[in-house]
C-alpha cells in the first residue's frame, strides 16, 4: 500500500511539474503560438525539400552510374563477341589447311601405288 501511495505521488509530481513547465513556457514564450507552429512548419518543408532533392540527386547519379556499367558491359561483350569470331576464322583456316595438307598427302600416296 505504502509503496502504491509513494508512486501516486511521484506520478502526481511529474504531472504537476510538466503543468507548470508549460504554464511557465507560454508565459515566457519569445513568440505567439501560430508563429512557432508556422517556423516548426517552415522547418519541417524546408527539411522534406532537401531530402526530396538529394533523394533525386542521388537517383540520378546511380541511374548515370548503371548506365555507364552497361556501356561498359556492352563494349566487353562486343569485344569478347570480335575474339571469338578471331579465332573461329582462325581455327577454320588451320583446318582447311590441315584437310588440304591431308588431300594432298593422300593424292602423293595414290599416285605412288
Amino acid at each position: 500500500m505504502d509503496n502504491s501511495k509513494s508512486i501516486g505521488k511521484t506520478i502526481g509530481s511529474l504531472a504537476l511539474g510538466a503543468l507548470v513547465g508549460v504554464a511557465v513556457g507560454v508565459l515566457f514564450a519569445p513568440r505567439k503560438g501560430t508563429k512557432t507552429r508556422n517556423k516548426i512548419s517552415g522547418g519541417a518543408k524546408k527539411i522534406t525539400n532537401n531530402l526530396k532533392k538529394k533523394m533525386i540527386s542521388e537517383a540520378k547519379d546511380f541511374r548515370k552510374t548503371m548506365n555507364k556499367g552497361a556501356k561498359n558491359l556492352k563494349n566487353r561483350a562486343s569485344k569478347l563477341e570480335d575474339m571469338v569470331e578471331e579465332r573461329i576464322e582462325s581455327a577454320s583456316s588451320i583446318l582447311k589447311e590441315n584437310a588440304n595438307a591431308l588431300l594432298h598427302l593422300n593424292e602423293d600416296h595414290q599416285i605412288n601405288k
